[in-house]
């Protein structure tokens, strides 16, 4: 059974394939971590000290207990105030106003199936069909009235636990939760180091590694948004752990507002690392029978490397938290028409567009940002979706079939969490834009944010969106979302601490109606590019567009930092001009294809009508090439051969779980006159096998190329790409 419950010591033991978790509730009620790492049998306590080594932190008070410390003991859920004074998840003010409460062990509930999560994106799984278990552990406190109940899912073939939590106000009295995270890991000892995804606007989710020393750590976001400067993922593993060696354990946040994540070693080396709402512009009051719901994390862990993480969580994210009908299916090869026309195009030039892409092989145009009421720069427009048919020539449905008749299958841009002051919707409820009042507000892209923790203002936007829908044969939506949230004021509430929090299961409200209506439609999440790129969108959009910078050599960074988390499947890659827009660079068309095809959402930015014959003929062979890889890169593992922030190459492979094929990428990343010969390793093949590779016809024994790789050609240029397919000879 994945979950064990020890009644004679109080223990809990939750098993995955290859791993365990363990915790205990002690003799005074609280609930201890013990373990969480390669599978174990039996119980874990021995690794416990109880030594209070200051004198001043023992908490319980019996006879006997001045050798117990909760500041040394690592816990499942530390909350303030009951000595321990390392970073707390759980920070509260009960009905006097006082911070500090004391949580204890009161029951536990061992079920089939996965917990689901009210009104919150969770992983999906059940008992049947994935052997996964639900853990349900109550703490309560009857001074301050609270109970928090720990929720754990246990998915056993894919080595992944879920935790998430509820904060009830079972008192008489107003409570107020003032820092709320989901989970927490503590370590005894370790050596290690910190793995967090940052960066910027067009330079997203940056690998930073660094080792753990004594004090705090965090990363997060008090934007509004995961955003795109901290990534709500996070590794911390052996200090020398490599992609194949080494332990490592990591944590995935299934929400897209405001996060932190901390890791912090103490005096005596122990570490905690934990996940979860960020207590900035965050303090949620309870009144008597109210809940507050944590988001969920994922934890997963190898004894294997960073790369057996990465395979875990993308399995997971790919089959148990992005749903619906485009889950598994092929994505439309596309072009959007941004970078070739921007707001300034008629429908005859969609349609042209529109043939050009049939004549190259693509399969779907996506009408951007302009189409819509007096659209046509930034200042205007925004809350208004109603469709500027004399701009079109005509009404939405007739552009559709035109589109259509050309075989070409038809999506639109739309961005209805904000509104332009200069918009009929503003003028009609400005009290529905988050802004302070008698403050001027600040703008973003010249545009306000509407206020989603309201149910009038998400009905509005959500009906306005579906009479757009409803005009004609919409197959895709690219859901933006241009901005970060700061004036924090909403009218429907005098708790502004809840708004940011509220705001966001607004959001997933409206989605979840869109996704129940219309479960043929492939929504593509995006944020100025990678600004909400996370498991909490993933579960309403299967793809998300990963960086406003389509740059070719940026990317290599950009999607080798994305890897560690996220599935290729969800990467919206597209090949875009050159000199690209963002930074004037020029790559060669052969290396930005080959680097958008590392997506599960491949397409192309720019105007297809300019370009050469020559590049023509090339989009043509791209897209034969990414047809004939396409569900490997979807379905299959994914291993990094190369770091591009210090190799000369950029290399990256898709393998068959069976071993039966593999596709290695390799691109020059740099390059030097007469320099050494240059090999590309394979990883993931059979290595008692042989294998053709199909291009050049040539058959290759397996462990000879997992252990010495394979030459590229002498006096490779910089942005020669190559991609070798491997077949398994079967005799």
């Amino acid at each position: 059974m994945p979950i064990l419950f020890d009644e004679a010591t109080r223990t809990f033991t939750l098993h995955t394939r290859n791993t365990t978790y363990q915790m205990q509730a002690d003799r005074f009620g609280y609930l201890l971590h013990l373990y969480f790492g390669a599978r174990a049998e039996g119980t874990m306590d021995y690794l416990l000290t109880y030594a209070d080594r200051s004198g001043c932190c023992t908490s319980p008070h019996e006879a006997g207990t001045r050798t117990y410390s909760l500041d040394v003991l690592p816990q499942e859920f530390p909350f303030q105030g009951n000595g321990d004074l390392r970073s707390p998840v759980f920070v509260m003010r009960d009905g006097e106003g006082t911070f500090g409460c004391d949580l204890r062990y009161a029951r536990h509930e061992i079920r089939a199936g996965k917990y689901g999560l009210p009104g919150l994106p969770a992983v999906y799984a059940d008992a049947e069909a994935d052997g996964a278990q639900t853990l349900s552990v109550t703490l309560a406190d009857a001074r301050c009235g609270v109970e928090v109940e720990l929720l754990y899912g246990v998915l056993p073939e894919l080595d992944i636990i879920t935790r998430a939590a509820i904060v009830r106000n079972t008192g008489a009295q107003r409570v107020v939760v003032e820092k709320l995270q989901t989970a927490c890991l503590d370590f005894v000892h370790g050596d290690f180091g910190v793995m967090t995804f940052n960066g910027q606007h067009c330079m997203e989710r940056k690998l930073d590694r660094h080792e753990v020393r004594p004090g705090s750590f965090s990363v997060g976001s008090r934007r509004g948004q995961s955003s795109h400067q901290y990534n709500p993922f996070m590794i911390v593993c052996d200090r020398d752990a490599t992609e194949t060696a080494g332990r490592g354990w990591s944590m995935s946040f299934v929400y897209s507002g405001n996060f932190k994540a901390e890791v912090e070693q103490t005096q005596y080396q122990q570490i905690r690392m934990q996940m979860g709402l960020s207590d900035e512009l965050f303090s949620y009051p309870l009144e008597a029978g109210e809940q507050l719901v944590a988001p969920e994390v994922i934890m997963t862990y190898s004894d294997r490397g960073l790369e057996r993480i990465s395979h875990n969580l993308h399995r997971c994210i790919r089959t148990h938290v992005c749903r619906g009908a485009w889950r598994d299916r092929p994505r439309p090869i596309l072009v959007n028409s941004w970078e070739a026309h921007y707001f300034d195009f008629t429908g005859d030039e969609l349609v042209r567009l529109a043939a050009k892409a049939a004549d190259l092989g693509l399969d779907m145009l996506v009408m951007d940002d302009g189409w819509f009421a007096e659209r046509k720069d930034d200042y205007r427009s925004l809350g208004d979706w109603t469709v500027n048919e004399e701009k079109l020539g005509g009404t939405l449905g007739q552009l559709i079939e035109r589109i259509n008749t050309l075989g070409i299958k038809f999506g639109i841009w739309v961005e209805p969490e904000m509104v332009n002051e200069d918009s009929q919707l503003f003028r009609e409820h400005p009290d529905w834009a988050l802004a302070v009042p008698g403050k001027q507000p600040a703008l973003g892209r010249d545009q306000l944010v509407l206020d989603f923790s309201r149910a009038e203002v998400r009905d509005n936007v959500f009906e306005q969106i579906c009479r757009v829908l409803d005009q004609g044969n919409i197959e895709y939506l690219k859901w933006d979302f241009n901005r970060s949230l700061v004036d924090i004021y909403s009218h429907a509430t005098t708790d502004q601490g809840r708004v940011v929090y509220d705001y966001y299961l607004g959001l997933y409200d409206v989605l979840e109606r869109l996704v129940q209506r219309y479960p043929d439609l492939l929504i593509e999440g995006c944020a100025a590019g990678g600004g909400r790129f996370d498991a909490g969108m993933l579960h309403y959009t299967p793809q998300i567009w990963t960086s406003d910078n389509t740059d070719g050599h940026d990317r290599m960074t950009i999607q080798y930092g994305t890897s560690f988390g996220y599935p290729c499947s969800t990467v919206g890659a597209h090949v875009s001009a050159c000199p690209n827009e963002v930074n004037g660079r020029t790559v060669s068309l052969s290396a930005r294809g080959l680097i958008a095809m590392a997506g599960g959402g491949f397409g192309y930015e720019l105007d297809l009508l300019e370009l050469p014959e020559r590049a023509c003929e090339l989009i043509r062979e791209q897209i034969e090439r990414y047809r004939g890889m396409e569900r490997i890169v979807r379905e299959g593992l994914y291993y990094r051969l190369s770091d591009p922030a210090t190799a000369d190459l950029y290399a990256w492979e898709f393998a068959a779980e069976d071993g039966s094929e593999a596709v290695v990428n390799v691109v020059v990343a740099r390059a030097e006159g007469y320099g050494e010969a240059k090999y590309v390793v394979p990883r993931g093949l059979e290595r008692t096998a042989r294998y053709r590779e199909v291009n050049s016809g040539v058959v290759y024994p397996a462990a000879a190329l997992m252990d010495m790789g394979l030459p590229l050609p002498v006096g490779s240029a910089l942005y020669m790409a190559r991609s070798y397919h491997f077949v398994r000879v079967d005799e």
